[in-house]
């Protein structure tokens, strides 16, 4: 066995075979209220990891715009997560507290969830298998169509105003 095949079978233990669309969620919102993600059938989406603590925290004002400016065709779904440098350590309730005082943020916000690693919730096992990419920081961002479809995956450093995001909006619907 080579040295790629045995990395591939040895670190890919973990992941077990993901089956579904992203309609199969339900998941819990910051105030505890369980979100059925089969109503966002036809809609296309923007999953988003967030921090509160982050160098990159300032893009909760860009995902506010973003939705202000384009939430008919697009929805956001952001996911508080404690993965990166421990820059997510509060509570859900002072997630949703620090989001509306601070950025006034109205798209709808999940509960806290680990993005990767040995306890990496399954919303995003299935974004990884389905896009062939993992979140690298807070602040990561993708684009599922009004099919259900992984169409587009941004890092970090990519603004959620970005043209080249908008254009991505514009273009799948």
């Amino acid at each position: 066995m080579g040295l790629g095949a045995f990395l591939t079978s040895t670190f890919s233990i973990n992941k077990k075979p993901v089956t579904g669309s992203i309609y199969d969620f339900k998941m819990k919102s910051l105030t505890g209220q369980e979100i059925d993600f089969s109503q966002y059938r036809g809609k296309a989406l923007m999953i988003v990891n967030t921090a509160s603590k982050c160098g990159y925290t300032y893009q909760y004002a860009d995902l506010q715009k973003l939705h202000e400016q384009y939430g008919h065709q697009i929805t956001i779904l952001g996911f508080p997560a404690n993965n990166f440098l421990w820059q997510e350590p509060g509570s859900n309730g002072d997630i949703a507290e620090f989001c509306q005082i601070n950025y006034g943020v109205t798209f709808q916000m999940f509960e806290k969830i680990s993005v990767k690693g040995n306890d990496q919730h399954p919303l995003y096992q299935w974004l990884e298998a389905k896009s062939g990419k993992a979140p690298s920081w807070n602040f990561c961002k993708y684009i599922i169509d009004k099919n259900g479809n992984v169409v587009s995956f941004f890092g970090k450093k990519v603004r959620p105003i970005d043209k080249e995001i908008v254009d991505k909006i514009l273009s799948i619907n």
